[in-house]
């Protein structure tokens, strides 16, 4: 793949889940890589086993819905690491709801962190890439925001929004050498997935798998595939797209 290692990467949500797969993969790229989630021991975890096999890791507790701990991440990311070159958004949260009984709670801590929170990754590390004249930004939606999700109707609407806000910034940062992209999974084995498995708030991946041409989960590898093309120099002329990596379920 042509690019950088020297670029630094920071993923949010980078500690489990799809994220880890995004951070592995850079930082066995090469990449100094920031992760920044919320799950502390996680955090430690991952980050202490990614710098036990030699990559340069700076692993961070930050909430994405908090503007003024995003920024003081990124001071740390630049302190320590360097300039931020490629950000991968993918940070969210979850949680099936009722429309009809959904509180005004429960819609704004989804929008917080979803859509707020993709704002508040974005905006403060594009100066950086604008001063390089070179930027990649690929942002993690999901296929609710395209097929509709049954009781996940404020999931769904929190994830259209970032796929509309990343059509927006394309346009708006093509100028400065600076693309932006989302993937929006639909079926990946996480430990999220699983855990809902377990309580039966889903039938089993497996199960699910069937309905998908390709018959199985994703894997966060496969979603980190993607994202280290995209965030290549061979996708220099890609921008403003939904790369579909879902196996086929949405096309």
């Amino acid at each position: 793949m042509t690019i950088n290692s020297k670029r630094v990467v920071v993923v949010t949500g980078g500690a489990s889940g799809i994220g880890l797969g995004i951070s592995k993969l850079f930082a066995a790229s090469g990449h100094p890589v920031a992760m920044l989630d919320m799950q502390e021991a996680a955090l430690e975890r991952e980050s202490a086993a990614l710098a036990a096999a030699g990559a340069k890791v700076l692993g961070l507790k930050t909430d994405v819905s908090d503007r003024g701990q995003v920024e003081a991440a990124y001071a740390a990311v630049r302190k320590t690491l360097g300039p931020i070159a490629i950000v991968i958004a993918n940070a969210g949260i979850s949680v099936s709801a009722d429309f009809r009984t959904l509180s005004i709670e429960a819609w704004q801590r989804m929008i917080d962190v979803n859509l707020t929170g993709v704002f508040h990754t974005l905006q403060p590390a594009i100066a950086d890439m604008a001063d390089a004249k070179w930027g990649r930004i690929v942002t993690i939606s999901s296929q609710a925001a395209q097929s509709g999700a049954q009781d996940r109707a404020h999931y769904a609407a929190s994830k259209g929004g970032v796929i509309g806000l990343t059509r927006s910034l394309a346009r708006e940062l093509a100028p400065l050498g600076i693309t932006v992209n989302t993937i929006p999974p639909s079926l990946v084995d996480t430990p999220l997935a699983r855990a809902g498995e377990a309580a039966g708030q889903v039938p089993p991946l497996e199960v699910i798998a069937q309905m998908i041409p390709i018959q199985r989960p994703g894997t966060p590898e496969d979603i980190a595939n993607a994202c280290e093309f995209l965030c290549s120099d061979k996708a220099s002329y890609i921008t403003g797209q939904e790369i579909n990596v879902n196996g086929g379920s949405w096309m």
